[in-house]
């Protein structure tokens, strides 16, 4: 077993929120009891604010952990503290290896310094040699595509370029440990894809990484294991699919669209005339795996529609989108006739073989031309299962579809004119 060169235990780090920070020299308080003589009397409201609360974690040598979570989890702050940026209010972290890492834009550079003269610096820091950093000096100018910039101080940068060269310097100068931020959101798509399959070479050189994403596709490609950060707190830590399944459910059970008893239901509309939508589930709707795709098998997909008064000549809509609205799917059933009551309007898959993310689905109903009903079905769905697609991210499609591949050897044959052989020379 590889050794453990990150280890924390019972890391927490406290801010005082709303604290007002005044000099305590006697002239600077001479001078505030001049410009108000009654300040001296008036309270400071200082509330303590706990953005990492005990948090223990292990990352082995050659691992890629993944740290997910909702915005101010407490990610970031996990990271500088790692990054000897932050020092904690309580706990200890323990690191043996170089330490690169990428946080927030504006940090590890010096502002009036050159791109080239940052890249050595950073290097320097590292420990590396000057040749060494040499060596490597034109690949992370290619990586950047900053050729025409590099000998311009980076504070004049765009936080595009800034970014650029500070993953690319990261990446390259070959830190044991890389540490990255969310802070890749800033660059353009097509350097997201290369930093990405950047990090993956990265990671099957042996390095370790410790990565912050909200993209669930990014950290399941790269990713050995996920630790889930809620509220300062390590909730979950584990497999990569089985943290990132647990934690896409939750987020999708997190919609407020139903009183708490009765998850998944559709809340009561004023003015419904005839029918609406009150359900959507997977199967029998009985637990979790309502609204999580967790197989490539066949699944059945029901809509649960209550009809107030008869509908004679009716028409179903449904279609299925991604998280950025791309259409994906869509079908409608026309001479539909429904009596008062509930009914269940099913769809079965032989295979629904998206690649995981959350989806949502859309339903209406309608009488002739009257839309009686349209829904955004909520929650949306989870589509949780094995990733059966490229392992570079930019070679990945919104289809998750398995194949089975094989090899063998090509007997002589004859193809056209052409003699094949067994060993595949053309003659």
């Amino acid at each position: 077993m590889s050794a453990v060169v990150v280890h924390c235990e019972g890391l927490s780090k406290s801010y005082h929120r709303g604290a007002l920070q005044h000099s305590t020299l006697l002239r600077d308080h001479l001078s505030r009891m001049l410009k108000s003589p009654f300040s001296v009397f008036r309270r400071t409201k200082d509330e303590v604010f706990w953005a990492l609360e005990n948090v223990s974690l292990e990352v082995r040598e050659g691992e890629v952990l993944g740290l997910i979570g909702r915005n101010g989890a407490g990610k970031t702050t996990l990271l500088k503290i790692l990054s000897r940026i932050t020092k904690p209010t309580a706990g200890w972290a323990e690191i043996h290896g170089r330490v690169g890492s990428l946080l927030e834009v504006g940090t590890g550079f010096h502002p009036e310094l050159t791109g080239r003269e940052n890249t050595f610096l950073s290097g320097a820091i590292l420990g590396m040699g000057k040749s060494e950093i040499k060596r490597k000096f034109d690949e992370i100018v290619a990586f950047a595509e900053l050729e025409q910039f590099i000998d311009t101080p980076v504070k004049h940068y765009s936080s595009g370029m800034y970014v650029r060269l500070a993953f690319a310097v990261a990446a390259h100068l070959e830190p044991e440990i890389l540490l990255v931020d969310e802070v890749l959101a800033v660059g353009d798509v097509n350097f997201q894809r290369k930093c990405l399959g950047k990090m993956g070479n990265v990671a099957r050189q042996g390095r370790t990484i410790v990565l912050v994403s909200h993209q669930m596709n990014q950290m399941r490609r790269l990713c050995h294991r996920i630790a889930w950060v809620d509220a300062g707190k390590i909730k979950m830590t584990g497999e990569t699919h089985e943290v990132a399944n647990a934690y896409e459910s939750s987020m999708a059970r997190g919609y407020q669209i139903a009183d708490p008893d009765r998850e998944g239901e559709r809340l009561q509309q004023d003015g419904v005339t005839k029918a609406r939508f009150v359900r959507w589930q997977i199967g029998n709707g009985t637990d979790d795996a309502a609204y999580t795709l967790s197989t490539l098998g066949q699944i059945t997909v029901s809509f649960i529609l209550e009809v107030i008064r008869p509908i004679e000549h009716g028409e179903h809509g449904v279609a299925l989108f991604s998280a950025d609205r791309q259409l994906i799917w869509a079908r409608a059933v026309r001479d539909l006739a429904f009596q008062p009551g509930i009914h269940i309007l099913s769809f079965k898959f032989p295979i629904l073989p998206l690649r995981p993310a959350p989806y949502q689905w859309q339903v209406t109903i309608w009488e002739q031309s009257e839309m009686l009903d349209h829904w955004d079905c909520l929650p949306e769905l989870n589509v949780a299962t094995e990733i059966h697609q490229h392992h570079m991210d930019q070679w990945n499609g919104i289809l998750n579809l398995p194949a089975d591949f094989d090899s063998e050897a090509l007997k002589e044959t004859t193809i056209g004119s052409t003699r094949i052989s067994d060993a595949g020379a053309l003659r």
